[in-house]
């Protein structure tokens, strides 16, 4: 397995003409796709655009029929089982529904991914899982509890906690808000920023929330029609005319999350303007 990392273009996801049928049903047909190492990077569309079918293919549960998929540098078209799992182990995914096993704690599924992929010691597990779980968010004493016990944004964070265990390059986010109340929806969007300025992992997330893709990403890609119908900005993408990507904005809750977000953008720029203004002179 090649470990070199994308250099030349500095990608960790290209997808080139990527096709996917289940049956008849065309899911994708000439996906092209690019991600740039750093990126926190949204895919968008309606039902049965293709959206989970791609991640799926992004994190190796499931081959296209035809096309190139390249995670991290490595073609999952010509990769061993071996080489896969070093590859995973780059990777930490947090699935819609949490994908917690209910037979252990929080800490022991945190911990899980360590002692598959390490020799660490026990003790060190624990310690590791302590603090991926304080970086969620979640208080120590949620360590011992089992995921039945959890709330919706408590089983949302320790599946992201999870998803950090091995500190990956790559983190993909499955829904990271769907079902959440707005209060936690917030939370999630916050952990979310702050995680991506700590380790500065490429994170890519399927999603339909608003305001997690105006105030959070920075580069989204609207599926339609089998294909990528557009790459960019929520800003840049708010101005085009297709008509599935008007659905996005139109609506009275697209209007409303655009407006916060640019409301948002002009106090930072204040905040900015204001900082650059100020002149101190030492005693």
């Amino acid at each position: 397995m090649n470990q070199a990392k994308c250099i030349a273009n500095d990608y960790v996801v290209e997808m080139q003409q990527v096709c996917t049928r289940f049956g008849k049903k065309i899911i994708h047909s000439g996906i092209n796709l690019q991600i740039n190492r750093g990126d926190i990077f949204a895919i968008v569309g309606g039902s049965g655009s293709g959206k989970s079918t791609l991640l799926r293919e992004m994190i190796l549960l499931h081959t296209p029929d035809s096309g190139k998929v390249k995670i991290l540098g490595n073609d999952l078209a010509h990769i061993s089982e071996e080489q896969a799992s070093l590859l995973r182990q780059r990777c930490g995914v947090m699935f819609q529904k949490g994908g917690l096993f209910g037979t252990l704690t929080v800490s022991e599924n945190i911990g899980l991914p360590l002692r598959e992929h390490s020799n660490l010691a026990e003790d060190i597990i624990n310690q590791i899982a302590a603090w991926k779980l304080s970086l969620s968010g979640l208080l120590p004493e949620s360590a011992a509890l089992y995921p039945s016990e959890l709330s919706g944004g408590m089983l949302k964070r320790a599946a992201l906690a999870r998803a950090l265990a091995l500190d990956p390059e790559l983190l993909f986010l499955d829904e990271p808000t769907a079902g959440l109340d707005p209060a936690s929806a917030t939370g999630i969007d916050t952990l979310v920023r702050y995680l991506h300025t700590l380790y500065r992992p490429t994170i890519v997330m399927i999603t339909h929330d608003l305001d997690l893709l105006w105030q959070v990403t920075n580069k989204v890609a609207v599926l339609g029609e089998g294909k990528v119908l557009a790459v960019g900005s929520m800003m840049e993408l708010s101005r085009l005319e297709h008509p599935i990507i008007r659905n996005y904005f139109d609506s009275a809750r697209g209007r409303a999350a655009q407006q916060q977000a640019e409301k948002i953008q002009g106090v930072n720029q204040q905040i900015r303007k204001d900082n650059l203004g100020c002149t101190w002179k030492p005693k």
